[in-house]
């Protein structure tokens, strides 16, 4: 008889879910940077999450180009001076500090609130933990969720595609998520 060992090491992985374009208005939308700080964004324990600063960089001045408001996270240990250098939040952007889910024990919901945010895009690292259960956590609140494909990362790749294709499957998420990438967000 197989062990369940067995049984998930005989498993095909699905096919990548599909990406959707997206048009986004920045009256209604907020960017949530989550966790991109140095201890855990570096080139030994992350490579892929320094790989995408570049790409991360530049859509984080985008979305601030269209006056769309962006958000900062930090994990429950981590000071503003732990934030990569390459995506520093601006003096007026606010920063929430929880452990995996962004919106426990933290003001997150009240600052989308005054900002009015219907939608929130979702960027960062860890695509298990903070990328996850924040979406969860967004759309669980009737928040319409993006998370852009290439702005987050993990560890490994297979924690990428799980998150990926948990946000599109698990019920009471996969209907106000929406994958996509950076450059497939019109603004």
């Amino acid at each position: 008889m197989k062990t369940v060992i067995d049984i998930w090491n005989d498993i095909e992985p699905p096919p990548a879910p599909p990406l959707q374009p997206v048009q986004l208005d920045p009256r209604s939308s907020a960017l949530l940077v989550l966790d991109l700080q140095i201890g855990n964004c570096d080139s030994e324990r992350r490579p892929r999450c320094v790989d995408s600063l570049a790409g991360i960089r530049a859509f984080i001045s985008r979305a601030r180009s269209h006056k769309m408001p962006v958000i900062y996270s930090l994990t429950s240990k981590a000071t503003a001076d732990d934030i990569r250098a390459e995506v520093l939040p601006e003096p007026e952007e606010p920063i929430v500090k929880s452990s995996v889910d962004k919106f426990y024990h933290t003001e997150l919901e009240e600052i989308l609130e005054k900002y009015n945010a219907t939608t929130v895009v979702l960027i960062g690292t860890a695509a298990e933990g903070a990328v996850v259960h924040t979406a969860a956590g967004a759309a669980l609140r009737g928040y319409n969720v993006v998370v852009p494909v290439d702005g987050f990362s993990s560890s490994s790749v297979y924690a990428e595609q799980y998150t990926a294709w948990h946000l599109v499957n698990a019920p009471g998420i996969k209907k106000r998520t929406t994958l996509t990438r950076m450059d497939l967000i019109s603004l």
